[in-house]
């Protein structure tokens, strides 16, 4: 069946259309991607004001007509931190359902975790062993830890690159005041989280997810994109803490000339890096894999898991 996945994030909303079905790979099939940045059209009370919410409601009604222009079955749609953490959120999503006649669920920081573990688990399989899964969002942090497809430990920390940009980092270049204020928070907040995880033991493979890890990746060496799913691709701790010092001297259009960083990200590409070099050091990982699969995969998965056996495609119900 061809199925929608609707994912309103801190920085974008978007959908990815697969070609799905039980026990098979999904294969994407279309991107419908639109940068709103909803992280950043917080109010100071928290809430997403009317131009936030009018302009969410339109770019989810393109995301739909998109999905049936594409020959979806059936719409996954959910929202991240971003909604979540938004005081008016029941407001917002009443809008959304009035207006667009899609009705979002709201993943906890614990689910995104989840199911971002179990995409994770699925792309590398059983072999892999113990596996912890680090993701860094526009809102927040994700880390998860087992060795099964349910993680023994999943939490959700405030780190998100555009939200750490946003409230710590307003210069462009930043103040490296500003820049050691923000490691010196980030890495508070990780410390808090590791305890957690330690009881459990030393994982046997460390997994990243999320644009941001992709773009350090790639700007510390790793095969572009064009090069396929299947290429491996590595980050090191050691390239990043080289990275970290050069990204904070320069401004968001110099950022916007590395490799592989697009110019709506490379203002939190910094940030981002604070979060991912901090959770290296604390976890006492050296070095970590990409993995190209991550929260949209694992929606599209736990979907699939609970299909009934037999059921015929396109008996989905549809939410659009």
């Amino acid at each position: 069946m061809r199925l929608g996945v609707l994912d309103v994030g801190s920085n974008t909303i978007h959908l990815l259309v697969v070609d799905a079905h039980p026990g098979a790979r999904p294969l994407p099939a279309h991107s419908h991607k639109v940068e709103l940045r909803l992280a950043e059209l917080l109010d100071p009370a928290g809430a997403i004001g009317p131009e936030g919410i009018d302009k969410l409601a339109g770019v989810i009604a393109g995301a739909v007509q998109a999905a049936e222009d594409k020959g979806c079955e059936d719409v996954l749609p959910f929202a991240t931190s971003a909604v979540r953490e938004a005081t008016n959120a029941d407001e917002v999503l009443a809008r959304v359902r009035e207006e667009t006649g899609i009705d979002l669920q709201v993943l906890s920081g614990a689910d995104e975790a989840r199911l971002t573990f179990l995409a994770v688990r699925r792309w590398f399989g059983w072999s892999a062993g113990k596996l912890l899964v680090l993701d860094i969002g526009g809102g927040s942090l994700e880390i998860a830890y087992g060795i099964d497809e349910e993680p023994d430990c999943a939490v959700s920390l405030p780190l998100g690159a555009g939200r750490l940009t946003a409230g710590w980092l307003p210069g462009d270049p930043p103040d490296p005041a500003d820049v050691r204020a923000l490691r010196r928070h980030v890495r508070a907040q990780i410390a808090r989280s590791v305890g957690e995880f330690s009881r459990f033991g030393a994982p046997d493979h460390v997994v990243a997810t999320s644009k941001t890890f992709k773009q350090l990746a790639r700007i510390a060496g790793a095969a572009r994109s064009a090069e396929g799913l299947y290429v491996q691709r590595e980050l090191t701790r050691k390239s990043l803490e080289e990275w970290v010092p050069r990204l904070a001297a320069m401004s968001a259009a110099e950022r916007a000339g590395l490799p592989g960083v697009s110019e709506g990200r490379a203002g939190q590409l910094l940030a981002g890096a604070l979060v991912a070099e901090g959770a290296m050091d604390l976890f006492g990982v050296d070095e970590l894999e990409i993995c190209p699969w991550a929260l949209r995969e694992g929606v599209i998965l736990r979907r699939l898991d609970h299909m009934p056996e037999g059921m015929p495609e396109g008996a989905g119900t549809r939410q659009a």
